[in-house]
C-alpha cells in the first residue's frame, strides 16, 4: 500500500484532582473549544466535548500520527496550563494523572455523541466512579480498586 489510512473513533474519560477547584459552568464553553483546538493541532479531529464540574468526555477521531497516551498528554498539560491564566480562581487547577481511553465503533457514534452531550441529566443519576467503573466494566479491562481513585 502507498498510502496509510485509518479512522478510529475514541472516547476520552478524565478527572481533576481531589484537591483542585472546580470547573464552573460558565468557563466551560470555553474550555472545550480550547481543548477542541489543542486535538486539532494535534492533527485529530474533535467531535464532541462536554462534561461536568469534575470530569470531560471527548469524543474524536484519532490522527494516524499520534499515539492515544501523547494525545492526552498534551491535551492535560495546555488545558491545565490555559485555565490557570484564565481566571485567578483556576490558580490550583489541576487533572489527575490518568485517563480512560474507549474505542468506539462507526455504529455506536452517534450512541456515544449523544451520552457525552447529557452529561448534566447522566450525572443526576450516577457518580462519575460508577459512571467510569460502568465504562471498564463494559470492556473488560482490568482494575485494581487501590489505585483508580487516587490522584
Amino acid at each position: 500500500m502507498s498510502q496509510s489510512l485509518s479512522k478510529l473513533f475514541v472516547h476520552i474519560v478524565y478527572h481533576i484532582k481531589t484537591t483542585s477547584v472546580k470547573i464552573r459552568n460558565q468557563d466551560r464553553k470555553d474550555l472545550y473549544a480550547y481543548i477542541g483546538s489543542i486535538i486539532k493541532n494535534n492533527e485529530c479531529i474533535p467531535i464532541i466535548i462536554n462534561g461536568t464540574e469534575n470530569h470531560i468526555h471527548i469524543l474524536c477521531v484519532m490522527s494516524k500520527n499520534i499515539s492515544l497516551v501523547k494525545l492526552v498528554e498534551d491535551i492535560k498539560c495546555q488545558s491545565s496550563r490555559w485555565i490557570k491564566t484564565f481566571n485567578p480562581y483556576y490558580k490550583k487547577f489541576a487533572w489527575q494523572g490518568g485517563y480512560g481511553g474507549f474505542s468506539v465503533s462507526s455504529s455506536l457514534h452517534d450512541k456515544t455523541k449523544n451520552y457525552i452531550k447529557n452529561q448534566d441529566e447522566h450525572h443526576k443519576k450516577r457518580t462519575f466512579q460508577e459512571e467510569y467503573q460502568m465504562f471498564l466494566n463494559e470492556y473488560d479491562i482490568e482494575f485494581d480498586e487501590r489505585y483508580i481513585w487516587r490522584d
